[in-house]
């Protein structure tokens, strides 16, 4: 059997520790045109996914497992790996959005629960940039 693929189809990295979240972000992300290179819990699956898979955009969440913050593993894996991130996220309060802009200048932070077009519109604003 011969499978087609696209020349160059995106990848994302969906980073959430809440999996009916995550498989819903995956959802939306598959619906847009991206393939999933993984759905990681923590900043450390994140960094190995990233660093192995090199997504075109990384899908964050603010707070993770482990204590992790997603702020800073999201300023991490842009350095590390030249990914544009996008926050999906519940904390959106304003000393939230304000720590986001200042360690991820660009990041759009799009509310949960997040529905396909604001993700759509979001994913879009960087990975045209990128």
């Amino acid at each position: 059997m011969h499978q087609r693929s696209p020349p160059h189809r995106r990848v994302a990295l969906i980073v959430e520790d809440e999996v009916s979240v995550a498989l819903d972000l995956k959802d939306i992300l598959h619906a847009l045109g991206f393939d999933i290179c993984d759905l990681a819990t923590d900043g450390e699956q994140a960094f190995w996914f990233a660093m192995g898979d090199r997504p075109d955009v990384v899908v964050m969440e603010v707070y993770l497992e482990r204590g992790r913050e997603g702020i800073e593993v999201a300023r991490r894996l842009r350095d590390l790996c030249d990914a544009p991130v996008v926050f999906v996220t519940s904390y959106s309060d304003q000393a939230t959005i304000e720590r986001i802009h200042e360690r991820v200048p660009g990041a759009p932070v799009v509310p949960k629960p997040a529905h396909r077009d604001r993700l759509a519109d979001a994913v879009a604003e960087v990975v045209e940039l990128h």
